[in-house]
């Protein structure tokens, strides 16, 4: 039950370190609390933010790179917007692969700019953040479903947030059980949820059990806070349904992540596919 070394890690869930803090106004701009005052929204959720990588005059996708190479991590998923990660997926198509990004408020100019980062970028999935949209719009409101069928038609997976959000807004948007009706609707959709479906994972594993193409993914958890259900759901029925994401820059450093991983009680034929080998099949990286 030892994690290995030498798989070649995916992590699912990367960026590169900022100049500032700027990439969270969005989120700041539909609190209404003290929370506003953070340099990152979610700060008292997370006791060791490594901020100190933020405004630093060293070329961030260097950092990065010198992070992943540090801890094994062989090929990152990136969110595809801004000019260093062009950079980054352009001079390092190796290491790197885009995720786009998706609006359900902007109707059929959300949808083509799908069509138009899928075409510049090459990208191998999509993030929602339903909870995060102004306003804001459930996982199986009428404005994702185009968006759902665009995935489908690029054979592509879509990456959502789904549980409690960290920021301080209403968590209506992202309940798990809205995930059910979008599966039953699209049954050929490659559904990851991110952060942690809490608290409602007991939920999550009994909708992986029933949908084929229902996954979880680990993103903005420490290792040691991996919900025990699971944990427990990796080492039984869902070996294949269980893809490791970091938090790094944002959240979580890649050395906290790493000195906490040997501690997860995966079974020794689960790390591989937890690591590497599922995320290689959502995303289709083989082809």
């Amino acid at each position: 039950m030892s994690m290995p070394s030498g798989v070649g890690i995916i992590d699912t869930m990367i960026g590169f370190p900022a100049s500032d803090f700027a990439q969270y106004d969005f989120i700041r701009a539909q609190l209404k609390d003290k929370s506003t005052d953070f340099d990152f929204p979610v700060e008292y959720m997370f006791k060791q933010v490594p901020k100190e990588l933020y405004g630093r005059h060293e070329d961030p996708i260097g950092l990065t790179l010198k992070e992943m190479d540090k801890y094994g991590i062989e090929t990152g998923l990136i969110g595809a917007g801004g000019d260093i990660s062009a950079k980054a997926l352009k001079q390092h198509p190796d290491r790197f692969v885009g995720q786009g990004s998706v609006d359900p408020n902007k109707g059929m100019d959300g949808i083509r700019d799908m069509v138009r980062q899928y075409e510049e970028f090459g990208v191998v999935s999509f993030g929602a953040f339903n909870a995060g949209y102004n306003p804001q719009v459930g996982i199986n409101d009428a404005k994702m479903y185009p968006i759902y069928a665009k995935c489908v038609e690029l054979d592509v997976p879509i990456f959502s947030c789904v549980g409690v959000p960290g920021p301080r807004f209403p968590m209506w948007p992202q309940h798990v059980e809205l995930i059910d009706q979008v599966m039953y609707d699209f049954p050929e959709l490659v559904f990851v949820t991110r952060h942690g479906c809490e608290p409602w994972q007991d939920l999550a594993v009994k909708l992986m059990l029933k949908w084929p193409n229902l996954y979880y993914s680990t993103s903005a958890f420490a290792p040691k806070h991996y919900p025990a259900e699971i944990v427990n759901y990796a080492n039984t029925r869902g070996a294949d349904k269980i893809i490791y994401a970091g938090y790094f820059p944002m959240g979580l450093s890649l050395e906290r992540i790493m000195t906490d991983m040997p501690g997860v009680g995966f079974r020794d034929e689960v790390w591989p596919k937890f690591l590497r080998d599922n995320a290689r099949k959502v995303l289709k990286l083989d082809r």
